[in-house]
């Protein structure tokens, strides 16, 4: 059987957010060059939510476990489905292995992290300078490769299939407690970085900023994840009256709504970032360990705030020195960019 004769094919999702949006693009190509099939991913619960929004996605599976005792019962669910094709966006050894083990005789992913021999059609992977540098393209040469592209589209911006209200998003926030003037914008912070400290721009900043622009009328929203809820509950804290942290108290679906209900979101490079500027939200962006040509967000009304240093980007998690890159950006850098687009 042949690629372009599938009939019900399985796409394996990244695990991050950032990078779930980043390849929608190439799940909309997909969907474009396979009209008739049936289309499913296979994805962690805590980025499903961006599937089920998505019109290019018949249905969402799943995949809950972790290590051997998650990958068998993952296997049988995809052996359950009869997918003749599986799209491997992961890396991972393990995507390959469950594709394997589930029987799929066509197995399409990039031969990275030992998976070669599990692979029907191994992809190369490509070289520095082969494609552009932002992610997104990174999907959608698999695609290429696999000819079911024949050449790489221009994306421009990347939106939700589904975008959401800003009603509904603005009801939410009243819900939760945001006391929003009429007429007055609400912005949304997110001080926080899952893949490290390296990405994290001072919370003391971030309130810094927060607090002036709550004088000058806005309403603010803090967000974050469990995990960040002390750092977002400080940074609102500081802030004051006018600033909710709702870190914490949101699914990613009812994260995505809220979101929208803002007229600004202020972020470092995180997965939240992306899912605003993909919910048509203006997004400034602070930037300083990571590569903003690689992995910004893609819309006309993002704005990165950067300043240059030798080290950077060095893409650690942790930085070894003096984390330069975040403090050589002074609130007042962040806050003159926020007023600006604020205006705008």
């Amino acid at each position: 059987m042949r690629l372009a004769e599938a009939k019900n094919i399985v796409v394996r999702s990244t695990n991050w957010v950032g990078d779930v949006v980043m390849s929608l693009p190439a799940l909309r190509e997909l969907r474009a060059a396979f009209p008739g099939a049936q289309i499913a991913v296979l994805a962690r619960p805590w980025v499903s939510a961006i599937f089920e929004r998505e019109p290019s996605v018949d249905r969402v599976l799943l995949y809950e476990g972790r290590g051997w005792a998650g990958w068998r019962p993952a296997a049988r669910a995809l052996r359950a489905g009869r997918f003749d094709a599986a799209l491997l966006l992961q890396n991972a050894f393990e995507a390959a292995l469950i594709a394997r083990w589930a029987g799929i005789a066509l197995r399409c992913g990039y031969a990275r992290d030992g998976r070669s021999w599990l692979l029907s059609h191994p992809v190369a992977p490509p070289a520095d300078g082969e494609i552009p540098r932002h992610e997104c393209y990174y999907y959608l040469e698999l695609l290429r490769r696999l000819e079911v592209i024949k050449e790489l589209p221009r994306v421009g911006h990347i939106l939700l299939g589904k975008r959401p209200a800003v009603e509904t998003g603005r009801r939410l926030l009243a819900e939760c407690g945001l006391q929003a003037r009429e007429r007055n914008p609400v912005v949304g912070i997110s001080p926080g970085a899952a893949f490290g400290s390296a990405k994290r721009w001072p919370p003391e900043r971030f309130a810094a900023v927060g607090r002036a622009l709550a004088d000058d009328g806005a309403s603010m929203v803090v967000f974050g994840t469990a995990a960040e809820q002390p750092l977002a509950d400080s940074v609102a804290a500081e802030i004051g009256g006018r600033a909710i942290s709702i870190a914490g108290r949101t699914t990613l679906g009812q994260f995505i709504d809220m979101v929208a209900g803002c007229d600004l979101f202020i972020s470092n490079d995180s997965g939240g970032m992306h899912l605003a500027a993909a919910a048509g939200v203006p997004v400034l962006a602070i930037f300083g360990a990571t590569d903003e040509t690689a992995t910004a967000p893609l819309g006309p009304c993002v704005r990165i705030v950067k300043k240059p240093v030798d080290c950077s980007p060095c893409k650690l998690r942790e930085c070894p020195t003096d984390h330069r890159c975040m403090l050589a950006i002074e609130a007042g850098d962040v806050l003159q960019a926020a007023r600006a687009m604020l205006q705008a």
